[in-house]
């Protein structure tokens, strides 16, 4: 299962989230993808990967450390850091929030989400909960792919690279806080992804 988590006002429309499907299509591997719209509530949406993960292990008899990969975005990073810790599973993680509350205060307020302009409230205690989610650095960085753009307008990539070292993926020259160029690394992200009895099969 591909467990993809999208950031902060964004959603399952995002454009790397549908990227990442469209590719999924292709390879007859649908089935293997999991996009929810995460609850503004970072302790809801860690439950709600809990959740999902479980159904996959109780339901399907996936084996998290195996059968599992969990891509995060931006906020999703952050998210997709604390799944991959709690389960021992495979994370891609692309331009992640490593330090998510130095930026999220000033966001505590209504909020507009990207794709469909429906508004959610972000409450104080939205902060907590994200303190609650942090964990140490990976204690197996060889479990992760890291993409970084040093062009980011929004995170420090340098936070990203300090915090992943020893990972795998790449420091990109420039580019931005979306990835604009994503579909550049999709590749290499869904090799990582899929791990190698699907890459070579």
């Amino acid at each position: 299962m591909i467990l993809y988590l999208h950031g902060f006002r964004s959603s399952p429309q995002s454009f790397k989230a549908r990227l990442m499907e469209q590719a999924l299509r292709k390879r007859d591997l649908l089935d293997a993808w999991v996009c929810p719209q995460l609850p503004p509530s970072p302790a809801r949406a860690a439950a709600l990967c809990n959740r999902l993960i479980e159904q996959a292990r109780t339901e399907r008899g996936m084996d998290p450390a195996t059968d599992q990969t969990v891509i995060g975005s931006s906020l999703g990073g952050y998210y997709a850091n604390y799944v991959a810790e709690r389960w021992h599973c495979r994370a891609v993680v692309l331009n992640p929030a490593v330090y998510p509350l130095r930026s999220l205060a000033s966001y505590v307020g209504t909020q507009t989400l990207y794709h469909s302009g429906d508004s959610f409230e972000f409450l104080p205690e939205y902060l907590d909960e994200i303190g609650e989610l942090a964990t140490s650095r990976p204690t197996h960085p060889e479990r992760y792919f890291l993409l970084a753009c040093k062009g980011d307008e929004v995170l420090d990539w340098r936070d990203m690279a300090a915090w992943y070292q020893g990972s795998h993926g790449h420091i990109l020259e420039g580019g931005d806080h979306s990835l604009s160029d994503f579909e550049r690394w999709l590749p290499q992200v869904l090799d990582f992804a899929l791990g190698p009895d699907q890459t070579n099969s």
